[in-house]
C-alpha cells in the first residue's frame, strides 16, 4: 500500500507505475470522488512521456494521448449507464491497439476488463491522506 499525502505524491506514484507498463496493459482505478484517480492518471500519462494536459474524460468518455513512448487511452466509466455504451465507443479496438488503457471508475463494468488488468483501489483517510493498494482482481 502507498500513502499519497499530496497531489505531488499522487503524480509521482503514477509516474512510477508508468515505468512498469507495457503495450496492452490495462490499469483499473477505483475510488470515490476526489480519491486521486485523475491525478494518478496525469502521473501515468506523464510517466509514459506525454506532454498532454490530462483531464478527466467524464463527458467525452475517452481521451487519447499518443505523444509518449506508448499511446494512452483514458476512460472514465462514471457517467455511463451500461457496458454497451463502453463497447459503442470502440472499447474492443482500443484494447487491441497495443497502448496502455487507464480506466477510472473501472468497478462499474468489471466484466469488460480483460484478464491481467492491474486493479488499484484509492481511499481517503480521515486525515486526508490518500492510500492506494493494488489487488489481484476486482473486489466485490
Amino acid at each position: 500500500m502507498s500513502e499519497l499525502a499530496s497531489v505531488d505524491d499522487t503524480l509521482h506514484w503514477g509516474r512510477q507505475l508508468a515505468d512498469t507498463l507495457k503495450p496492452g496493459d490495462v490499469v483499473a482505478l477505483v475510488g470515490t470522488l476526489g480519491a486521486g484517480k485523475t491525478h494518478a492518471t496525469k502521473g501515468i500519462v506523464a510517466g509514459l512521456g506525454s506532454e498532454a494536459n490530462v483531464s478527466s474524460p467524464t463527458f467525452t468518455l475517452v481521451h487519447e494521448y499518443t505523444d509518449g513512448r506508448l499511446p494512452a487511452f483514458h476512460f472514465d466509466f462514471y457517467r455511463l449507464d451500461s457496458a454497451e455504451e463502453v463497447l459503442g465507443v470502440g472499447w474492443d479496438d482500443i484494447l487491441a491497439a497495443d497502448g496502455v488503457v487507464i480506466v477510472e471508475w473501472a468497478d462499474r463494468f468489471p466484466e469488460l476488463l480483460p484478464e491481467g488488468t492491474r486493479w488499484f483501489y484509492f481511499t481517503i483517510r480521515e486525515d486526508g491522506v490518500r492510500e492506494v493498494a493494488e489487488k489481484e482482481e476486482m473486489m466485490n
